[in-house]
């Protein structure tokens, strides 16, 4: 806000650093919903918060307009508005976290692991994957798996979603359709969270995994057969892209979490989602490239194809005799 208001770009460009932070540990805390859940209900904890965020992203665009009022008002400028919203949104969670998230469930679930260590007893953290009991070789291909279908989604989900105002744009189509196809498409990602999170718990993340590949597939084929007059076909393709990498987050973070131990779960979730933020910022690089050389639908179609990249990924996972719920 101060950087808008004195016309900084070096000040914006700091404060954008800590922005992405906070964003970034944000995106965590679908793991902390998971920290003590049973096993047979961790994708439906990690659901709960994903769909918590879609609250959060329907209603702030429609909020553009009110806190760009707010700012004019108060002197700043009208699209430093929605940045005056997030600090108030940041402060309240913040204080929300502090006063009320105790204890910390991860602490929480370490002692009661450790407690029941200590008397001989089975662990209360057990896992799908077996193989967290055994040698490291054993769990670490789950990981690289779960860590594989998050970053191969976030990739393709960026790579098109990116590129699709542009798209629009080119045909004449106005920032109203864009509007729509985009809010459409974060509805995909965000609302189906309950239903991913009872398929993963109920059918086990390397088949839901497998079936955001064939559902981002899907979302590049259609995009990229669609008329260019054909809104609605796009609508359908944003929205399958949605779907998709929610499909693919929710299996890929329930797997992440089960592959690894108590004592360095917020360690390797951390490294986890660095390698999801690269993809992303990958993503959205390379599109713009591929889209200039060659059309939209070769972005889209190469995108369906590479999603087939997650059910060689998920086959590592395999080996570790997972036993799912």
């Amino acid at each position: 806000m101060v950087a808008a208001g004195i016309g900084n770009i070096v000040l914006l460009f700091a404060s954008m650093i800590v922005y992405g932070a906070g964003a970034a540990t944000n995106l965590q805390a679908r793991y902390a919903g998971a920290d003590l859940a049973a096993p047979s209900r961790r994708g439906r904890a990690v659901s709960i918060v994903l769909v918590a965020t879609a609250v959060g992203a329907i209603l702030g665009p429609n909020l553009v307009t009110t806190t760009g009022m707010v700012a004019t008002k108060i002197g700043f400028p009208a699209l430093a508005g929605p940045f005056m919203l997030a600090g108030l949104a940041y402060s309240a969670g913040a204080l929300v976290l502090w006063l009320l998230l105790r204890p910390d469930p991860l602490l929480l679930a370490r002692s009661i692991a450790a407690e029941a260590s200590s008397r001989g007893a089975t662990t209360a953290e057990p896992s799908k994957v077996g193989a967290v009991q055994g040698p490291r070789q054993r769990w670490s291909w789950a990981l690289a798996s779960g860590a594989g279908i998050m970053i191969i989604t976030q990739l393709i989900m960026v790579a098109i979603m990116t590129i699709t105002p542009i798209h629009i744009e080119h045909h004449g189509h106005g920032v109203g359709v864009t509007g729509i196809v985009i809010g459409a498409h974060v509805a995909g990602m965000f609302l189906p969270s309950p239903f991913s999170g009872w398929l993963v718990d109920r059918y086990g993340y390397l088949a839901i995994a497998v079936a955001a590949g064939v559902t981002l597939l899907a979302a590049g084929l259609i995009a990229a057969w669609a008329p260019v007059d054909s809104v609605a076909m796009l609508v359908v393709a944003l929205v399958l892209l949605g779907v998709g990498w929610n499909l693919g987050l929710i299996s890929g973070t329930t797997l992440v979490t089960d592959a690894v131990p108590l004592e360095t779960r917020a360690r390797t979730q951390g490294v986890v989602d660095l390698g999801i933020a690269l993809a992303g910022a990958g993503g959205g690089l390379s599109s713009g490239l591929i889209f200039a050389a060659t059309s939209y639908a070769t972005l889209t179609l190469a995108g369906g194809l590479l999603a087939l990249l997650i059910i060689p990924i998920v086959a590592l996972a395999r080996p570790t005799s997972i036993k799912q719920a």
